[in-house]
Parts: structure tokens; sequence; C-alpha cells
């Protein structure tokens, strides 16, 4: 029965993260592991609920500030500022359509005449 339950709810756990932004993921998974730790360190000092609430709102506020670090730093080329330009596409000209010419005969080429 327990192991059934741990798995339900682990499902519901991966599940419920689909839908989730990038920072929303980033400063959750940061407050599970904080809240982890913390409670180890809070078990090992004398209250596992304290060192879990200590470390779980340390965990939020370190994968917020991590998340807008690696925002900060990934891909600066695909972002648009105030200063830079949008690269405009080249104007393309419309051509004439080509008009059909016929082919002129040339002459069969011919020896000049020696001269004697």
């Amino acid at each position: 029965m327990k192991k059934t339950c741990m798995v339900i709810l682990a499902a519901l756990f991966l599940a419920g993260c689909a839908g989730m932004s990038t920072t929303e993921q980033r400063v959750l998974s940061g407050g599970a592991i904080g809240a982890g730790g913390g409670a180890l360190i809070g078990a090992a000092a004398g209250s596992a609920a304290i060192g879990a609430g200590v470390g779980g709102g340390a965990g939020l506020l370190g994968g917020y500030l991590y998340d807008q670090y690696r925002k900060s730093h990934e891909a600066p080329h695909y972002r648009q500022t105030a200063t830079t330009k949008k690269p405009q596409p080249k104007k393309r000209t419309k051509r004439a359509p080509a008009k059909e010419t016929p082919e002129k005969e040339t002459p069969p080429e011919t020896a000049p005449p020696r001269a004697m």
C-alpha cells in the first residue's frame, strides 16, 4: 500500500510540472532541494521541520536567482534591445520576362581568297 501511494504521488508530481515555465521549474526544484537539505541539517541540529522551512525558503530564492542568471547569460544574440536594429530582408526587384529572340543564322565560314 505504501509503495503504491509513493508511485501515485511521484506520477502526480511529475505530471504537475509539465506546463510550467523554466522559471517556475527552477524555483520549484530549488525549493525542493533546499527543503530536503534543510531537513537533513535540521534533523542533525534538533528540529527537522524548522530546517526544512528555512532550507525551502532559501532554495526558492536560490532557484529564482539561478534562473535570472541563466536568462541573462544564454543566447544574448537572440535578445533585442532598444539600441539594436532588427535586420531587414533584402528587397527584391522584379525582372522583366526575357524576350524571345529568334536565332540568327550565321553564314558558313569561308576561307578568304588566296593571293597569288
